[in-house]
């Protein structure tokens, strides 16, 4: 497990610490973290604050994206995977897709290689969220 993946971990542990929902995700470029973030939608009372949203808006402007990296600890949804088509990010890599599918194929058909590393620290972070918070994780995937 690289230090990006453990870094987008940390961002979800925080998250669920504030009292959120546990997925994180970092911007890396040139082999540097320049944005970091989590999953604010509980905390700001904010529908679209997802993890990797929180994480471009951390990174802020920085021009272009393409030279980017997107790690996420779960399969982005089809918001998130909208704005990386929309910015141009060519790869996202994703610590688990087993709990939510997300939008891979979006992603994909738009040209964007996605990696998802299958890490049962991920999976186990996310099954006990649900199990302890069912109703806040539906209300998170749109169910």
């Amino acid at each position: 497990m690289d230090d990006f993946i453990r870094a987008a971990i940390a961002e979800a542990q925080q998250g669920l610490q504030e009292g959120g929902i546990p997925i994180g995700s970092v911007l890396v470029k040139d082999g540097k973290i320049i944005g970091r973030g989590h999953n604010r939608r509980v905390q700001n009372s904010d529908p679209v604050t997802h993890a990797e949203i929180d994480c471009l808006r951390n990174a802020g402007r920085i021009g272009k994206y393409s030279e980017t990296i997107l790690y996420s600890t779960l399969m982005p949804c089809y918001l998130c995977a909208g704005a990386v088509v929309q910015f141009g990010i060519k790869q996202v890599i994703v610590g688990e897709s087993e709990t939510f599918p997300g939008a891979r194929e979006f992603m994909e058909s738009h040209g964007v290689k996605v990696i998802d590393l299958n890490l049962d620290e991920c999976k186990q972070l996310m099954s006990e969220f649900i199990q302890k918070n069912p109703r806040l994780w539906n209300e998170d995937i749109g169910e």
